[in-house]
């Protein structure tokens, strides 16, 4: 049996994961002392809950490591010049295993110094070639933590950095093919820091890792408390199963993606205020403001609308949000100020949902079913009659402006898949702008008129549901071929209304996670 201090202190490290939703890392946690050796195994004597060690890469100077059982320590030294770019160098302590995995571990540097991009944490690899497909949870020298991770042999590197720095406790989970980025200060419970997508097919090797981004030196790190719990693959079958939902920015370049907010449950549609302040988003009904400088989102004040979906904007002097808002069954838009207040109604006919707003602000543009067709419409902000402006048969939906006020860009199924066209704000001119295999939706021009971004689902996706892989994708608004920014778990409530940064670097996007029942 574990010793009554280490029941005390797992109880309270439990007590904070379970709080999380962490309830698999929690358990293990009171189960007793540092895991056991599991069964079956061809362990190399030393290495613990570990088969072996070994050296990735090229690496002048060996690593190593050693497990003190009395302890609960691993204390691992490795060297290599770095886990970046398409290829690596580290030491690597391991075992092949198969399925979902939660992992935790406190790690510390208990040297002072050395170099500020040395790394430890939890790595899930495909291979042990030095150029292999993996994700990692990492903190850096100087404190640095991210989820960095390599889809393809060769690839480049990509990360996700995290908010803390210089975690007590760094964790890493699979669920899938969803990878998360866990961390937490002394004494608090874990933060979820990051998410991404990324296919590794069993068995995969799991360990921790040491790289000390010097060819010729060696870093030491310990790694105690550790827990690995792992069983079998889970997928989603159920269609609305409960998530956490992250709020992220990303650059442009898409080389900084960052957690800013999360929270258990649903919400969605992030706008980025005009003076780069806060977030507007819709949960359970309502609108919530949260702060870009941090702290717990506030309830914005809609007056009697007390049902809104994700299809809200602001106006372009920021003295004024749309929403679309159903008070009974068919979805109406309604314009309220941002500071709050009663909602003032716009559209009498729906179902109606809000998705661009002119740059001279006089005009909306939205979604509406009339007749059994979904087109693109406008009407007045004042209010009035409304100009339907597609006829095309089958879907057409999500109209944003160009911010010069010469083009409305949407998409259509009318070709087959869903793809990215645009057209003149009178209706005329209608063009395909993006061509490719997938199914395309919520194109939002950047406000300096240089990027589109929109949310790509792969070919077999009907409809633009919740809980699926997707992409962000930008590309040149003068013309040009779609990049990838960013692979996740979303969809519909991602992107589906303007969430671009007032200086035009980054834009903000909703991710999800499954939670295990």
């Amino acid at each position: 049996m574990a010793s009554r201090k280490y029941f005390r202190l797992n109880l309270r490290r439990a007590a904070a994961l379970a709080g999380s939703g962490l309830w698999a890392l929690a358990l293990a946690m009171l189960l007793g002392g540092p895991p056991a050796p599991r069964p079956g195994l061809a362990q190399q004597a030393g290495l613990g809950e570990f088969e072996n060690q070994s050296d990735v890469g090229v690496t002048p100077r060996a690593g190593s490591a050693e497990f003190d059982a009395a302890r609960g320590e691993y204390r691992i030294r490795g060297g290599g010049t770095n886990l970046w770019e398409g290829t690596d160098a580290f030491h690597f302590v391991w075992l092949r295993t198969s399925g979902d995995l939660n992992l935790a571990a406190d790690v510390v540097w208990p040297q002072a110094g050395g170099n500020a991009h040395r790394k430890a944490g939890w790595m899930i690899r495909q291979s042990l070639e030095p150029d292999s497909p993996y994700v990692d949870a990492v903190v850096h020298g100087d404190g640095l933590t991210a989820l960095q991770f390599r889809r393809t042999p060769g690839g480049l590197t990509e990360e996700v950095r995290a908010r803390i720095s210089a975690p007590t406790t760094i964790g890493l989970e699979r669920h899938g093919d969803q990878f998360t980025l866990w961390a937490a200060g002394a004494g608090q419970a874990p933060n979820r820091e990051g998410s991404i997508q990324l296919a590794l097919h069993d068995p995969v090797y799991v360990g921790l890792l040491v790289c000390a981004h010097d060819a010729q030196a060696l870093e030491e790190a310990v790694f105690s408390h550790v827990t690995l719990e792992h069983q079998a693959m889970s997928r989603a079958a159920d269609p609305e199963p409960e998530v956490e939902s992250s709020l992220e920015t990303i650059a442009v370049d898409g080389k900084e993606r960052k957690v800013v907010y999360h929270a258990r449950g649903r919400f969605e549609a992030p706008n980025w205020s005009r003076d780069g302040k806060a977030w507007f988003f819709n949960r359970d009904g309502h609108i919530y403001v949260q702060p870009v400088s941090g702290g717990e989102p506030r309830l914005l004040d809609t007056g009697s609308a007390t049902h809104c979906n994700n299809d809200h904007g602001l106006s372009p002097d920021g003295r004024l949000l749309a929403i679309s808002n159903s008070p009974r069954d068919a979805s109406l838009i309604y314009i309220v100020p941002t500071t709050g207040g009663g909602p003032r109604l716009i559209t009498p006919t729906g179902p109606s949902y809000w998705h661009g707003w002119s740059p001279d602000g006089k005009t909306l543009a939205y979604c509406a079913e009339r007749n059994g067709n979904f087109d693109i419409y406008t009407i007045p902000v004042e209010g009035g009659k409304e100009t339907r402006l597609t006829t095309a048969d089958g879907l057409d939906d999500g109209p944003d402006y160009s911010p010069d006020g010469k083009y409305i860009y949407f998409n259509s199924e009318r070709t087959g898949l869903m793809q990215i066209w645009r057209m003149k704000p009178d209706g005329s001119g209608q063009e395909q702008i993006t061509h490719d295999d997938y199914n395309n939706w919520f194109a939002h021009p950047s406000p300096d008129g240089k990027w589109l971004v929109f949310l790509t689902y792969e070919r077999g996706v009907k409809g633009h549901p919740p809980n699926q892989r997707v992409m962000l994708r930008i590309m040149p608004l003068a013309g040009g071929s779609p990049r990838v920014l960013a692979k996740l778990f979303g969809g519909q409530g991602t992107i589906n209304v303007p969430s671009w940064a007032p200086d035009c670097r980054h834009l903000a996007f909703v991710s999800y996670r499954l939670l295990k029942p």
